[in-house]
């Protein structure tokens, strides 16, 4: 199964406070293709682009909890109860037990040692999916781990799941980024330290790939989201944009130069 591999995260999940409103303003600022699964007494919402599904949106009720709206990962693994157990032996934590998804797979929730959650995931299929290309609009192009300790941090996921160091950017006071790789890929994804005394704690944060990112920026303000920081120009020469929807949930777009 290696093109199951080949990002760090195969799947993305937005639990939101509001389903109607997340699906209208991820259509409306990303441009996703969104439908509904069709899986029985539940709402989940599918989407992606050019029939290739990206990951899935729920809101916290429909399962009974009440929490703050958030975008979370999957990252793969072929054996999720062993993988689970691995994480809390190595300092991390098990936040929810693995359990089934009757036809699709079977995962769990868990935390790095550092406190950012994420979830393990280990499909049935032998073959995976078709897959959006990172350039290709709606992708997740970047996958960014803002945490208290990044060294650490990065012990923790390349020894669990194989990553390995690319450039390590000098950010001045914000001291380094250090970005990864896997299996000698094109850059997957970013590791750096929360400022000092930041309101947020450590979480990872998904880049969406857009057409236009001044229009990108207008179309999230129109539809009732804000922007913490950006547009800005990084280093290739794209542009990125951190934003925050109407019920709270932090992404960030990505745009060609």
């Amino acid at each position: 199964m290696t093109d199951q591999t080949k990002s760090p995260f195969i799947w993305y999940d937005l639990m939101t406070t509001d389903l109607d409103q997340a699906v209208a303003f991820y259509k409306a600022v990303v441009r996703w293709e969104i439908r509904d699964s069709g899986s029985p007494g539940m709402t989940y919402m599918l989407f992606g682009n050019s029939g290739k599904d990206v990951g899935g949106m729920m809101s916290w009720g429909s399962i009974g909890e009440d929490h703050p709206t958030k975008w979370s990962g999957h990252i793969h693994t072929a054996d999720v109860d062993a993988e689970t157990a691995a994480v809390a032996a190595d300092g991390g934590q098990q936040i929810k037990s693995a359990q089934e998804i009757p036809g699709v797979g079977r995962f769990s929730v868990v935390a790095d040692p550092q406190g950012a959650d994420y979830l393990l995931f280990q499909p049935n299929r032998t073959e995976a999916p078709p897959r959006l290309q990172p350039a290709e609009l709606g992708a997740v192009s970047w996958h960014e781990l803002s945490t208290t300790d990044w060294e650490k941090a990065w012990q923790f996921y390349s020894s669990h799941y194989g990553w390995s160091k690319d450039l390590a950017v000098d950010m001045g006071p914000m001291g380094t980024y250090q970005v990864f790789k896997l299996e000698g890929e094109t850059f997957a994804g970013g590791m750096m330290n929360l400022p000092p005394n930041a309101p947020t704690h450590p979480a990872w944060l998904f880049y969406f790939t857009v057409d236009d990112i001044n229009a990108a920026a207008q179309r999230v303000k129109d539809n009732g989201g804000s922007i913490v920081f950006g547009p800005n120009e990084v280093p290739g020469g794209a542009w990125t944009l951190q934003a925050i929807d109407p019920q709270g949930g932090h992404f960030a777009v990505t745009a060609p130069k």
